[in-house]
């Protein structure tokens, strides 16, 4: 039975806010919008990290591989670290410091990843020098290939057919020391757990810098503690030139080191957007000379990785890098180790609408004529269409258009300000009128009612003391921020009761007002009859008491009489 794997990205539901910033930033939309939550598309998902990166809530995490690793140590596996060249830029140790470190934690051997970096230049070079005109692509950088593999297909093959610098790196570890050795890599890269995921033997775990920090405070703490060993040494040698591969044009700057011949062209190209840019309208069997493209899915490139777990300005990283480069003498023409790759496209395949389809979708967004498509990107797309696309894919929802929610919330406001019998008014911090309802202006405008009703914005504007004459209980609200409430309020022949509250602390005020004169009139014309009869019945009352009265002393005396008569028993 196979298990499948969990994608590197994914998404921890309960902590998603519905704010689309991982479709904004996500340059190939692998996002899926369900129930206001957002989660990612293994299949169209090329593991850049930008989700990651730009999640306000965190709810955008990494697959952790750490008990992978653990396990290989349980499995008493002798496990080989692949220390990508970024780690300068990371961890402030020593070479023999972080060698230290890491074989507390357990790994047999540290090894440069840089090393497998110098084996893929000098392959590199070997393609180019035997082209007389045509493109290259790096295949160094796994998001890239599979952006090209998944969304560019028709360039996958001009993708150099070897493996990365990682895989590489891997194989050159396992010729050496062993088939059966482990072999970790360890870097800023969340790619690098897909090409750990294939099943080609390489790389048998991929950690992050940041998994690897977390287990570093987890399971040693202080490692200020560990003392290094000055016989600790990169195995089986150090790299050179190589460790320029984190950052930008340093894969070509270590091609030139190699030799390529000047007719060549070596460009960098540094970020997703950017890559794209730069394939667009390009035939590269038009291309007169050779092209060489360093193309790298993070700015800056590897020292800007999604996980690289530092807050260092990326020219301190780049200079980290930079101060600890070898030079070799001599660069072998001939690369010791090759990983031979053929990278198949497995294009995306997109759903293909009618105009009308679209027209239709764009309606359930209020988008009813072009003029209604704003393109504001508020959902995450570049554009009305694209929302409207994805609608009809069911990876969004209509939710997500910010005007179509606004619009939807508005008219339910003014469908419940219009039906309401009594007067609403909201004012600016200026006692202007934000919003009035019609029974306000039915209320308080008199004959100017027809011409205030007929203006489309209708009391929009207006100075709210020059319509009514208690003007000075919003200005008391908008000062103090505290909510009023006036019962039988007395202005002119009416009575109102008004009550008046905050909906922005000293900005807007609004107000709930209901004319309770007639009911008060009313209420008083039913308290005077009510009296009339009371006062009717108390004189019936009294007729009856004196017709009584008489009877009632005689009665009064005879139980006086008994009442003694049973005291005096009692006493004797």
């Amino acid at each position: 039975m196979t298990v499948e794997k969990q994608h590197p990205v994914y998404t921890l539901t309960n902590e998603c806010r519905d704010c689309y910033k991982c479709v904004r930033h996500c340059p190939v939309k692998a996002i899926k919008i369900e129930n206001d939550h957002a989660s990612v598309i293994a299949g169209k998902c090329i593991s850049c990290g930008n989700c990651v990166k730009v999640c306000p809530t965190n709810a955008k995490c990494v697959r952790g591989d750490l008990e992978k690793v653990k396990n290989l140590f349980i499995a008493k596996k002798d496990v080989y670290v692949s220390l990508a060249p970024s780690w300068r830029a990371v961890f402030e140790n020593s070479a023999q410091k972080m060698i230290a470190v890491l074989k507390v934690l357990g790994f047999k051997e540290v090894s440069e990843t840089a090393l497998g970096a110098q084996e893929v230049s000098i392959e590199d070079t070997k393609l180019m020098n035997q082209m007389d005109k045509g493109l290259l692509i790096s295949s160094a950088c796994p998001v890239i290939v599979d952006y090209i593999r998944l969304y560019q297909p028709q360039f996958a093959k001009y993708i150099t057919p070897i493996g990365s610098p990682a895989k590489t790196h891997a194989k050159m570890l396992k010729t050496k020391y062993g088939d059966d050795i482990a072999v970790v890599f360890i870097g800023p890269c969340i790619g690098k757990k897909n090409e750990a995921d294939e099943d080609d033997g390489l790389i048998d775990v991929a950690l992050t810098f940041e998994e690897l920090k977390y287990w570093i405070d987890d399971e040693i703490g202080d490692i200020s503690q560990i003392k290094k060993e000055e016989s600790y040494e990169f195995v089986p040698y150090s790299a050179c030139e190589g460790t320029l591969y984190p950052i930008n044009g340093g894969m070509n700057e270590t091609i030139r080191k190699v030799g390529v011949k000047p007719e060549v062209q070596l460009m960098e190209i540094c970020s997703i957007p950017a890559f794209e840019k730069a394939l667009e309208n390009l035939n590269p069997e038009t291309l007169e000379r050779p092209v060489f493209v360093e193309a790298l899915a993070c700015e800056s490139g590897c020292i800007t990785g999604p996980c690289i777990a530092s807050d260092k300005a990326s020219i301190s990283s780049i200079s980290d890098v930079m101060f600890k480069v070898k030079t070799r003498d001599n660069i072998p023409k001939e690369p010791s180790t090759v990983v031979e790759c053929d990278y198949h496209e497995t294009p995306v395949v997109h759903s293909k609408y009618t105009y009308e389809e679209i027209k239709q979708a764009l309606k359930r967004i209020g988008k009813h004529s072009e003029e209604d498509e704003l393109n504001c990107g508020g959902c995450g797309y570049s554009s009305c269409r694209e929302l409207a696309v994805a609608l009809l894919d069911g990876v969004a929802e209509t939710s997500m258009c910010v005007s179509y929610m606004r619009k939807i919330a508005m008219r339910k406001a003014a469908a419940m300000l219009r039906s309401m019998p009594s007067a609403i008014v909201m004012v600016d911090r200026n006692l202007k009128i934000l919003e009035a309802n019609d029974s306000f202006m039915k209320m308080f405008t008199g004959e100017m009612y027809d011409i205030f009703k007929s203006r489309p914005d209708g009391l929009l504007g207006a100075s709210l003391d020059r319509i009514i004459d208690f003007s000075d209980i919003f200005a008391t609200i908008l000062k103090t921020g505290k909510d009023l409430h006036k019962e039988h309020y007395h202005v002119d022949d009416k009575l109102y009761d008004i009550n008046a509250f905050t909906i922005e602390e000293n900005e807007i005020v609004g107000a709930v007002i209901t004319d309770v004169t007639q009911t008060e009139t009313n209420r008083e014309k039913i308290s005077e009859k009510a009296r009339e009869v009371i006062s009717k019945n108390i004189s019936i009352v009294q007729e009856i008491a004196c017709l009584l009265g008489e009877h009632m002393v005689e009665t009064e005396t005879l139980l006086n009489s008994i009442a003694n008569d049973y005291d005096d028993e009692k006493d004797e």
